[in-house]
């Protein structure tokens, strides 16, 4: 499979120049992208370390006449944070799309397409404000040129159709919790404390994130269920602090049911012996 630099380098130049993308002109075929699936409908959960590769499915319908050799004429689906006249940010497919034809007829042929776009912290995304909402655009680019020693010309034929859906894209969180001390006498107190981070891909590490609202929740020894006992706001760093009664032996976790921007954590939950 051919690396898609294409995307990257078009895409990637528009966003450095601010600069609109090219309109489609004459020569610029019909294309149609349907029936776009980002991520099977999911959030885009990034951290700080792995890049995730997210799977894009979708329909695309063509001329007859057009080859997409994937090495002068290609299409793919992109995404993109901003709008088509000024990209903020854009991510694109390394690998070349699969295509298998469904439907043809004397003018079209419409196939069913996959690809994957990674996503790296760090790289892919670098800022606060690529936890949003990013949109699907349909890129299709025809280059064409001569190369030599004595001689260099080059032609390129770009356009993408934007908005075909959204896809969020969010920062990983990680919850902890620490109950103490242990083993407890039945009715003294318990301290639950914790903290909650998420994902900084500016500086590819987790940080505190505080003012937001956790549920402490307790599992008792030989049950399956857990059950919320309060509600508990993250202070400065992410941290996390709060007191029981001890009433059983059993398991403490802090719950975060996430944001717009980052994504649900759950602790594992801390084993606390009640004598």
């Amino acid at each position: 499979m051919r690396k898609l630099a294409l995307g990257a380098a078009l895409s990637g130049a528009l966003a450095v120049a601010g600069i609109a993308a090219p309109a489609a002109s004459a020569a610029t075929p019909n294309l149609v992208f349907s029936g776009v699936t980002v991520n099977n409908g999911k959030a885009i959960v990034v951290g700080t370390a792995k890049t995730v590769n997210v799977p894009v499915s979708y329909t695309l319908t063509r001329p007859a006449d057009l080859v997409i050799d994937n090495k002068k004429t290609f299409a793919a689906v992109i995404l993109y944070r901003g709008t088509l006249r000024r990209l903020a940010n854009e991510l694109d497919p390394e690998v070349m799309p699969v295509c298998t034809t469904t439907t043809t007829t004397d003018t079209t042929v419409t196939e069913s397409c996959t690809e994957t776009i990674p996503v790296a912290p760090g790289d892919s995304l670098y800022e606060a404000a690529d936890a949003t909402t990013w949109k699907a655009g349909g890129l299709y680019a025809h280059l064409d040129g001569t190369v030599s020693d004595d001689f260099l010309s080059s032609e390129s034929d770009v356009a993408i159709w934007g908005n075909l859906t959204t896809a969020k894209v969010q920062r990983a969180a990680k919850l902890t919790a620490d109950a103490s001390p242990e083993p407890v006498a039945k009715g003294k107190t318990i301290t639950v404390k914790g903290k909650l981070t998420r994902a900084d891909w500016d500086s590819t590490s987790y940080k505190g994130y505080s003012g937001q609202k956790t549920v402490l929740q307790f599992r008792a020894e030989g049950s399956k269920t857990y059950t919320s006992v309060k509600a508990i706001t993250s202070g400065t760093g992410g941290a996390l602090s709060t007191t029981v009664k001890a009433s059983k032996s059993g398991y403490y976790r802090y719950v975060f049911a996430g944001t717009t921007t980052t994504a649900a954590a759950t602790a594992t939950g801390d084993y606390i012996k009640v004598k």
